[in-house]
C-alpha cells in the first residue's frame, strides 16, 4: 500500500522560469508537495521555448516541470498580484529566481514576505547573491561556469569547454532543494522560518574547491587534459583497436601492481622508479600513456572491459547518450517511468533518492496555464471575474 508521500500538505508557490529554481521545485514535487508554478499569460516560463524535441516540447521543460500546477498571472497588474498574494497566503513555501531586484520592487522579498505571511519560507535563487558588488548583475549557466573557473579546467590542453549539462543551474537548485528542507525541518521542529537563499555563483563555487585548494597550495591549477585525471594517473579514457574509448582508474598500488601483471603483461613497470608512486605517474604520464595506448591497440573495446573486470580494475565504455538510454542498470532496477505531456507521453527516470515504502509522484507536465481556472475558482473567483480577467490579460 502506498504511503503518504513525505511533503504531502506542503504548498509551493513559484514564480520560476529556466533551470535552477524549476529544478528544485521539481523534486519538492516529487515528494509530494503541492507545486503551483506562475507563468507569463501568453508564453509562459521562456524554457518552454528552448527547444521542442520532445513531442514538440522543451526537453528542458519536460525535464524539471512534471508533477505541477500551471497558473498565468500578469504580476505587472494589480488583480495579478492580489491573486498571487491569496495564493501566498495559503502556501509553505515562496520559491522565487526574477531578475536582480524585480522580487523587491513587488514587495516579494523575504522580509515583506516574512513580516506579512509569518510561516511562509521564502527562498531566491539569484545569480551572485541580493547583496555584494554583483548583486545587479544577470547570471546564466555558462556565465559562472566561467566565473568559477570550471572552464578553464574543462577540455583539452589546446581548447577549453563548457561543462555539458547546466552544471551551475543545477547546482543551484539542489542547495535551494536541500535549503528549502531544512528550513521546512526546522520551522515544523522550533517554529522558527529560516528564509532560504542561494546563488548559482555560490553553489557552483562549493563545487570547485578541490581545485580551488589544490590551486592555493601548490601555486598553480591543474591542468587541462581531456578526459585524464589531473591529479590521478592512469586515470583516463584510452581508445582500443575498434575504435570505442574505454576508461579506466587506478586507485592505489595494489591495482597499480594489477594492470601491469594482468593486463599491459608488464610486471617490472612496478619496479620502474618513473611509476613508483601516483605522484611519479602523473609526473610521467606521457610516458605512461605510450604504454597503455601501445596495449589497447591489440583489443577490441569488449575484450579490455573483459580483461580490466577480470582483474578488479574499474573501467567503463566512454558512452554515447544512446547507449546511456539502454543502459542495462536503468532497465534491470525499473528506473523509467511514463510521465504525460501535453498530447503524448515520455519515459522519465525516478528521483534518484530511493524512499522506502515511497513511490515518488510521476504526474504530468503542464501545459501553459492549464489549472489557472481551478486554482483561481479554488479561491472563490467566478466564472464572470475569471472571463473578465481573461479578457484583460492578466490570466
Amino acid at each position: 500500500m502506498q504511503q503518504q508521500l513525505p511533503l504531502e500538505g506542503i504548498t509551493v508557490v513559484s514564480i520560476e522560469q529556466a533551470v535552477a529554481a524549476p529544478f528544485a521545485t521539481r523534486q519538492l514535487a516529487d515528494l509530494g508537495a503541492r507545486v503551483i508554478k506562475i507563468e507569463r499569460p501568453g508564453d509562459g516560463d521562456f524554457a518552454r521555448r528552448y527547444d521542442r524535441t520532445v513531442h514538440g516540447q522543451s526537453s528542458y521543460f519536460v525535464w524539471l516541470n512534471r508533477s505541477k500546477e500551471s497558473v498565468t498571472l500578469d504580476l505587472k497588474d494589480e488583480r495579478g498580484r492580489e491573486i498571487l498574494h491569496q495564493l501566498l497566503a495559503e502556501a509553505d513555501v515562496f520559491v522565487q529566481n526574477l531578475a536582480p531586484g524585480a522580487a523587491d520592487r513587488l514587495g516579494l522579498g523575504p522580509d515583506a514576505l516574512t513580516a506579512r505571511y509569518p510561516r511562509l519560507i521564502p527562498c531566491t535563487v539569484s545569480g551572485y547573491g541580493t547583496s555584494g558588488p554583483w548583486a545587479d548583475r544577470k547570471a546564466y549557466d555558462l556565465l559562472i561556469q566561467c566565473q568559477t573557473g570550471l572552464v578553464s579546467l574543462t577540455g583539452t590542453a589546446e581548447e577549453t569547454a563548457r561543462v555539458g549539462i547546466s552544471v551551475a543551474d543545477i547546482s543551484a537548485g539542489m542547495y535551494a532543494y536541500s535549503g528549502i528542507l531544512t528550513a521546512l525541518f526546522a520551522r515544523a521542529t522550533s517554529g522558527v522560518v529560516h528564509p532560504v537563499e542561494v546563488s548559482l555563483f555560490e553553489a557552483l563555487a562549493e563545487w570547485m574547491s578541490q581545485p580551488a585548494y589544490y590551486t592555493r597550495h601548490s601555486g598553480t591549477q591543474p591542468p587541462r587534459i581531456g578526459t585524464q585525471h589531473a591529479t590521478i594517473a592512469p586515470y583516463g579514457a584510452y581508445t582500443a583497436a575498434d575504435g570505442k574509448d574505454v576508461l579506466f582508474s587506478i586507485q592505489n598500488e595494489r591495482e597499480w601492481a594489477a594492470l601491469c601483471a594482468g593486463f599491459l603483461g608488464r610486471p617490472e613497470l612496478t619496479d620502474d622508479p618513473r611509476f613508483a608512486t601516483g605522484s611519479d605517474r602523473v609526473v610521467h604520464r606521457d610516458a605512461l600513456n605510450a604504454v597503455i595506448a601501445e596495449r589497447f591497440a591489440h583489443s577490441a573495446a569488449a575484450d579490455v572491459l573483459k580483461s580490466l573486470d577480470e582483474i578488479g580494475v574499474a573501467c567503463a565504455g566512454v558512452n554515447s547518450l544512446t547507449e546511456f538510454l539502454e543502459h542495462p542498470v536503468l532497465e534491470g532496477r525499473d528506473r523509467w517511468r511514463d510521465v504525460a505531456v501535453p498530447g503524448a507521453t515520455v519515459q522519465a527516470l525516478l528521483p534518484p533518492a530511493d524512499l522506502a515504502g515511497v513511490t515518488a509522484r510521476m504526474d504530468p507536465v503542464p501545459s501553459v496555464g492549464e489549472h489557472t481556472e481551478a486554482v483561481l475558482t479554488a479561491l472563490g473567483h467566478s466564472p464572470e471575474s475569471l472571463a473578465a480577467l481573461r479578457a484583460d490579460g492578466t490570466i
